[in-house]
Parts: structure tokens; C-alpha cells; sequence
């Protein structure tokens, strides 16, 4: 039986920890890894770079029919989609944020079906290099 593959980044935020005097590790608190629009990365963090990711929502059914339901729900999934994409892309250039700059949300549909595309400019920082 061949182990379980997971993905490499599972969760959006890491886990601050820090050694007490007892020599225990704690959980201090949770960093963020993304940051949208006025939301501002770390200080100390030193910008890599300009990138753009796009990402595609789940396809419903293009009806009429409870139109906005269908909306909200290709919008979460779009959501989803797009955090996981950047979690990604913060892994493959080496960084520690993302910066989400700009966004742009278009309704697709091909007759039978209709979901939403995402296209996002974000800035990719690390954390600076301790002395």
C-alpha cells in the first residue's frame, strides 16, 4: 500500500512558535501569509516582486434560477481557489506574503454552464534575513 501523498501548504497561516524558559514550545500566534488590498505585510518584510495568478471557480448550471445563490457560491469557491493559489506561488518563488493589490472577477458561460474567472496582482515580500 503506497502512504498518503498531502499537498505541500495545506493551511493559509503558520503558526508562530516560541521556546519558554522551561524549555516547552508554545504557540505564540498565527501569521498571516496573505494580505488583501489595505491590509499591510510585516515591516521588516522586503518586497521580491510584482506577479499575477488567475484562478477559475466550480461550474453551476447556467440558469436563470436562483441566480444570486449560484453567484455567492461560485464566488466562495473562487475565493478558495485563489487563496490556495497564492499559498502556491508564495511556495514556488520562495517567499513569505502576498500582497493583493488589484482583482478582477469575470463571469464565463458556455451555453450550459457559467462560472467565475479571477485574475489578481499581488506583490510577493520575504521575511528579511536575521544577523
Amino acid at each position: 500500500m503506497l502512504p498518503s501523498r498531502r499537498p505541500a501548504v495545506k493551511i493559509l497561516e503558520r503558526t508562530v512558535h516560541k521556546m519558554t524558559i522551561a524549555g516547552k514550545v508554545e504557540t505564540d500566534a498565527i501569521e498571516k501569509i496573505i494580505y488583501w488590498h489595505r491590509e499591510m505585510p510585516p515591516l521588516a518584510a522586503e518586497l521580491m516582486g510584482e506577479y499575477t495568478v488567475e484562478a477559475t471557480s466550480s461550474r453551476v448550471p447556467g440558469t436563470l434560477a436562483h441566480r444570486d445563490e449560484l453567484w455567492n457560491q461560485c464566488y466562495e469557491d473562487l475565493t478558495a481557489q485563489v487563496r490556495t493559489r497564492l499559498q502556491q506561488e508564495i511556495l514556488r518563488l520562495g517567499g513569505s506574503y502576498a500582497h493583493v493589490l488589484g482583482e478582477s472577477v469575470d463571469s464565463k458561460h458556455d451555453g450550459c454552464e457559467a462560472w467565475l474567472h479571477g485574475r489578481l496582482t499581488y506583490t510577493l515580500y520575504r521575511r528579511r534575513a536575521t544577523n
